[in-house]
């Protein structure tokens, strides 16, 4: 392809990654309007967790997908599917259309959120510019997720929750477009027959345990023992299928390349630990300091913006000082974020966390990008797409899983902090502590030890995060495949 058609295509991967970016946080300002007009607040956590559950149980599809009829048309497809579902999202009538549709927008979202790194190895074998590539395409999400609050707030103030879903319409179809027109791709034609029996092993096998990691702290562990046991017996059987299949969804050889198991375990690692700051510095902002959600919100724009300038500057860091050393100075960097938190008193002010906040997008920057060129590299040029889908599950299932165990930490904490108040304090009363619009209700004698309570879940979990940045170091270090 000329410069011309290879920018095109990158104003389309563009695109997509702000459509994806807009759609992660805009769905949180809409969800009360939504639950309240379609009666389904027994069912607010389906929301989120189905769709996270189609994203992370299709996306290694995606790119056994993009081999067989064209990362082109796998892109495009993705993108029509996640469309189509918003559209329908927008015209539910019950919360029931609302949640299928939500769990087809997931699979969408998963092809969207893994092909466009294949798709960038495609456009540019140079290292630097792919590099650029992808702190560009992270930089659009994270500009996305910051600005889609506001754009949400503002749309289902002034028209109403369906217009949210309604506006990836017009993104979507001038997305397909450009790629139809602009992008120009060989596809070598794949005969050897479909993998169907490892795709649903692979599938409900995935559902299964992902439901129950969702569930934990939710239910009865009888059930979550259950559901991990059933999700582990069907991944087993999967894993023995793709040894015996001429053309498997994940190929059984990738895992003896020491170097790529390396990144996926760095990349698992990584995401864990660093999606607390992520989750839990809004709730600081918000519970500690009773600030708005709006506030809280901005701790996330400092890391964002050095998100981004990590991603820039990690094509230097590799050049002066090796992968190993800048995957290392990286994991530090990030360490600092949660290791500062940790160390913050319950009134540390605004600023001081989006101090923090710095080292976190700087760090997360820099890691993603090494690593989602190291994974490439580190693969045959033939397993290029499978490899970066998978790398791209690892992330889910590593966020999600400690998603889930930072809930229990913070559930735990609370249990903890208000059984000696003897009912003064109530579990009830501190979900309302994170709400600017709630937290007047509450007595003013008792807010200090509320928070102090709230403090002490927030240190619990920054100090999980910090012992898995640690281990990741640590693993680092002592695993050299440079």
């Amino acid at each position: 392809m000329t410069k011309r058609q290879r920018n095109w295509v990158m104003a389309s991967l563009l695109l997509a990654s702000i459509m994806s970016g807009l759609d992660a946080t805009i769905i949180n300002t809409a969800l009360p309007a939504i639950i309240s007009d379609l009666h389904g607040i027994q069912y607010m956590g389906w929301i989120v967790a189905v769709f996270l559950l189609g994203m992370a149980v299709f996306s290694p599809l995606w790119g056994k997908l993009g081999d067989r009829i064209g990362n082109k048309k796998a892109f495009g497809l993705s993108i029509l599917i996640f469309i189509v579902s918003s559209m329908i999202e927008g015209t539910a009538g019950n919360i029931w259309v609302f949640i299928i549709a939500r769990t087809f927008m997931g699979i969408g979202a998963g092809g969207m959120g893994s092909i466009p790194y294949i798709i960038l190895a495609q456009l540019y074998r140079n290292i630097h510019r792919r590099s650029q590539g992808l702190a560009y395409i992270s930089a659009a999400w994270s500009g996305a997720t910051i600005i889609g609050p506001l754009v949400g707030g503002w749309i289902v103030d002034t028209l109403s929750w369906h217009w949210v879903f309604y506006i990836n319409l017009p993104i979507g179809i001038i997305t397909i477009l450009i790629l139809n027109v602009f992008f120009k791709e060989q596809v070598e034609v794949v005969r050897t027959p479909f993998d169907y029996r490892g795709s649903v092993f692979l599938i409900i096998g995935l559902a299964f345990a992902l439901m129950g990691i969702q569930l934990l702290g939710m239910v009865a562990w009888e059930w979550i023992v259950g559901l991990l046991l059933i999700g582990g017996v069907l991944l087993i059987l999967f894993w023995k299928n793709e040894q015996r299949v001429n053309d498997p969804i994940i190929p059984t050889h990738l895992l003896k390349s020491s170097k790529l198991v390396k990144d996926l375990v760095i990349f698992a690692l990584a995401w864990g630990g660093t999606i607390s700051f992520s989750i839990y510095a809004p709730m600081w902002a918000q519970g500690l300091l009773a600030m708005t959600a709006l506030v809280g919100g901005m701790t996330q724009i400092p890391g964002s913006i050095f998100d981004f300038v990590g991603s820039q500057l990690t094509h230097s860091f590799r050049r002066k000082i090796g992968d190993q050393n800048t995957i290392t100075l990286a994991l530090v960097i990030a360490f600092l974020a949660p290791l500062g938190m940790l160390c913050s008193k319950v009134n540390a002010g605004i600023g001081w966390i989006c101090f923090f906040s710095i080292f976190y997008g700087f760090g997360v920057g820099v890691i993603f990008n090494i690593l989602q060129i190291k994974v490439q590299q580190d693969v045959d040029h033939r397993d290029v797409g499978i490899a970066t889908s998978v790398s791209y599950l690892i992330r889910i299932l590593a966020q999600t899983f400690m998603s889930s165990i930072y809930g229990v930490i913070m559930n735990m904490a609370l249990a903890r902090g208000v059984r000696p108040t003897h009912g003064k304090i109530t579990v009830a009363m501190m979900d309302k502590l994170s709400d600017s619009a709630t937290v007047y209700e509450l007595p003013a004698h008792l807010l200090p030890q509320m928070r102090m309570i709230l403090h002490s879940g927030l240190q619990d979990i920054m100090l999980v995060s910090c012992g898995l940045l640690v281990i990741a170091i640590g693993y680092n270090l002592l695993k050299k495949t440079d």
